[in-house]
């Protein structure tokens, strides 16, 4: 599979993200709190994502466009794990990754949080 990440797979949906909020369930895996919900998959691309990070917590744009490039990249590297399991179940997700760290931290940890939360999405589904 490659390692692409295409528009189709990006949450841009307001009424799709709404209702992720109002209805979708969630849980941590460090450092971002996953809120997500299962939907009908797509042809190709089973899951779109969206990625948060909060204003308050970094006022410079440079700081927040920082942690939403390596966590998409650390996502787009390792899609390949939830989309194997998502095909093999026949259902989609709905997803949005919000960062809850306080200060940026390195990419290596950013990865591993965004491994443990496809491990999760593994286990309980």
């Amino acid at each position: 599979m490659k390692t692409t990440f295409k528009k189709i797979e990006k949450l841009t949906s307001k009424k799709a993200f709404n209702e992720l909020i109002k209805l979708g369930r969630s849980f941590y895996s460090h450092p971002f709190l996953i809120i997500w919900k299962k939907t009908t998959p797509e042809e190709k691309y089973p899951a779109q994502v969206a990625v948060s990070v909060s204003k308050k917590l970094f006022k410079r744009a440079v700081d927040r466009n920082t942690i939403k490039r390596r966590t998409l990249e650390a996502y787009r590297l390792n899609k390949h794990e939830l989309y194997k399991f998502l095909e093999s179940k026949n259902f989609g997700l709905v997803l949005i990754i919000i960062y809850r760290e306080k200060q940026i931290i390195d990419y290596n940890s950013i990865e591993k949080g965004i491994i443990s939360a496809f491990q999760y999405f593994i286990k309980n589904l």
